[in-house]
């Protein structure tokens, strides 16, 4: 099964703005260039179209999917239980080392959003960067199934 990377965002300071890229660097153990948060576990985090499509409908909102401050935004591909999986975006591979649980930013950018997110991973994913590479909106996402080395 293969998606497509539909969105990228980049927060430039703690607590700061998600600014929208239609390109961007990952870097291998580092994260997103220019994102404020790099080399941690949480390297980038991505969300799944579809849930944030989901969450809309059943808050009865329309919030933009930035509000969710996430890095990356997939179609096509389920995050749910897929920890340790690797997802293929362009030509970089990223780890999902575990589901992002929302905080209280959740609510404050929209009431009620922080307790939908809370069950099947709702909230998307996080994961460690393996390799350099450019991505760009458009790009497929695919998980690669034996990640024993280089993508095929």
């Amino acid at each position: 099964m293969s998606g497509r990377l539909e969105g990228i965002w980049i927060k430039r300071a703690h607590r700061g703005p998600m600014n929208a890229a239609e390109r961007g660097t990952l870097v291998a153990g580092r994260g997103l260039v220019g994102n404020a948060d790099q080399g941690r576990r949480r390297q980038v985090t991505i969300i799944e179209r579809e849930v944030w499509a989901r969450l809309m409908r059943e808050l009865r909102a329309d919030a933009a999917p930035s509000a969710r401050r996430a890095n990356l935004m997939i179609s096509g591909v389920s995050l749910a239980g897929r920890r340790n999986a690797v997802l293929l975006i362009g030509g970089c591979r990223v780890r999902v080392l575990g589901e992002t649980r929302p905080c209280e930013r959740m609510d404050e950018a929209l009431p009620g959003l922080r307790e939908a997110m809370k069950t099947g991973w709702g909230g998307g994913s996080f994961g460690e960067v393996l390799d350099d590479g450019e991505i760009a909106v458009g790009m497929a996402v695919r998980w690669v199934e034996n990640d024993g080395g280089r993508p095929e």
